[in-house]
């Protein structure tokens, strides 16, 4: 949603209000002038900023303050309070600060600074025996656009080439499935920055261009088009491609796959003169791809082999809850089914049943592109096996997002996450590594997912549990979910507890197990009170 669409609500802060109005570390929502503000509280220091993340305009005085900084209650996006800077994604762009004034026990907000597109900062790297004068960037989705982006913000001043292999500026691939195809949000949303944003920040970005090799020792790659480009320092950005599964007729034409804004593009064109899709697979991606179809008004029906939707990330009770729901919207499963074949008519079960089909969706997973890696030499390890800082076994190649697998002692494992915004935070951590500040990177995976009106909210990361806790009521719509291990939750899904998401990021960063599990023992939010997070 735009920010001109949202509505101003409390009060006129260019009135004033009353001090004791704001809790010491508290937060209140007002306007302007007809701009939405959020006055936050910390002892005597009071901040005011936009009121509006600026990833998806959502309200920062429903988020959660940490330290001097905001999150956002829908994407968990980070702002700083004393300055507006968005400091961790998924929002790139800072929000304006606003000048404060106190007049004994009354507080007004004046004056609008406005933000600045990027926010150059000076900032004293570690000493490096070659400093970089080029970094090339392999991957122009998540990670590589959000690195590409920080290495300005850290005010680096080399060459910067970001090379991708689509033939279109960096974009928000999680709207491909939902208000996208759905017809709810316009392709004017969809990318990232506009084409002239690259330009001035001379970010130089080659699209439709495949690196075809990297050279480690002559610290060349090799591309699809145009002479070899030298660097001094590389990000591998490469991301993940669907799989696709050996399914006769799996190749005909109007069976698709869903990664690429074109892919999204060829799905909403064809169902313009269809009425019966299948998807093939229940995963995330499947069932946001049949919301959006249903809201066309076109017949969905969803094979895989699946009993219930998502168990064995969510669990059975969360997972029939999304069954449910997309069943209410008119949505037809056929759980625990394989698909033995496609025709251009239909789709044919491995029970015999058939079911009409004008287009068919393949939604099963997606691989990691590690193919350049491995040519590379650099070590594997069920993806590019990166250390706390994301660098990989070769000095000065750095790598980020789906391909990554980097260590994480609170979860007791080497994680490899595929989530959009985790590979953003990571892109923004190579970034500043590349550079010398040696910033561990520490960021707990976060992901959403819509389904109609019903959004979870995933927080940590469990492989496997042994025991679920339940806060609130799953079939309401109103819950936390934990995921425990050995007696320590590792991750929680929630409906409805858009703070209480943020609470369990925070102590899952801080790896305070104790607070966590306060959180699901007492049934209730436990309120923010420590300092800044592990993540900030």
């Amino acid at each position: 949603m735009a920010a001109d669409q949202v509505e101003v609500e409390g009060p006129d802060l260019s009135l004033g209000i009353r001090l004791s109005d704001i809790p010491d570390k508290g937060m209140i929502g007002g306007h302007v002038n007809g701009k939405t503000i959020l006055l936050a509280r910390r002892g005597k220091k009071i901040y005011a900023i936009g009121g509006l993340c600026s990833h998806y305009s959502a309200p920062l005085a429903d988020g959660l303050m940490v330290g001097k900084t905001v999150r956002c209650p829908w994407h968990h996006a980070c702002f700083d309070l004393r300055t507006g800077e968005a400091t961790c994604a998924p929002a790139l762009s800072p929000v304006s600060v606003w000048e404060v004034e106190r007049d004994g026990e009354r507080v007004k907000v004046t004056r609008e600074i406005p933000p600045a597109t990027l926010l150059p900062r000076s900032r004293k790297a570690l000493p490096l025996v070659s400093p970089p004068n080029t970094i090339v960037i392999v991957g122009a989705g998540a990670a590589g656009n959000a690195a590409a982006e920080m290495l300005r913000r850290e005010g680096f001043e080399g060459a910067v080439t970001m090379i991708g292999a689509e033939d279109s500026v960096p974009y928000d691939r999680p709207n491909l499935s939902k208000e996208y195809l759905a017809g709810t949000a316009p392709e004017e949303w969809i990318p990232l920055r506009p084409p002239e944003f690259y330009a001035e920040h001379r970010i130089e970005l080659l699209s439709n261009v495949r690196v075809l090799s990297i050279d480690t020792s002559a610290r060349t790659v090799a591309l699809s088009d145009g002479p070899p480009r030298q660097f001094d320092r590389l990000l591998l950005a490469t991301g993940a491609e669907p799989v696709k599964p050996a399914i006769p007729g799996a190749e005909l034409s109007h069976v698709h796959y869903l990664r690429t804004l074109a892919d999204s593009r060829a799905i909403i064109n064809a169902s313009g003169d269809a009425r019966k899709i299948v998807i093939i697979g229940a995963s995330f991606i499947g069932l946001e791809v049949a919301a959006s179809l249903r809201a066309r008004g076109l017949q969905v029906d969803v094979a895989g082999p699946e009993h219930t939707p998502l168990e064995r990330v969510l669990g059975r009770d969360l997972g029939t809850l999304v069954k449910t729901t997309h069943e209410k919207h008119g949505v037809t499963f056929h759980p625990g089914r394989g698909v033995a074949g496609i025709t251009r008519e239909s789709v044919r079960l491995d029970n015999g049943a058939s079911l009409p089909a004008d287009v068919v969706v393949v939604g099963v997973g997606v691989r990691p592109l590690t193919k350049l890696a491995i040519d590379a030499g650099l070590d594997m390890s069920r993806g590019v096996a990166v250390d706390q800082y994301l660098e990989t076994s070769v000095a000065g190649i750095f790598a980020a997002g789906d391909i990554a697998r980097y260590p994480d002692a609170r979860f007791g494992a080497d994680l490899r996450v595929e989530h959009w915004v985790h590979a953003e935070r990571q892109g923004q951590i190579a970034a500043k590594n590349m550079l010398g500040r040696a910033r561990s990177f520490s960021y707990v995976p976060f992901f959403w997912s819509n389904h109609y009106d019903l959004s979870i909210q995933y927080v940590g990361h469990a492989e496997r549990w042994d025991d679920v806790k339940v806060v609130g009521d799953i079939g309401a719509g109103d819950c936390a979910v934990a995921y425990l291990a050995d007696d320590k939750i590792l991750a929680v899904a929630t409906v409805g507890r858009e703070r209480t998401s943020i609470e369990a990021e925070v102590a899952l960063e801080d790896a305070d197990w104790k607070k966590l599990t306060a959180m699901f023992d007492r049934g209730e939010e436990v309120e923010e009170d420590s300092e800044e997070s592990a993540a900030v």
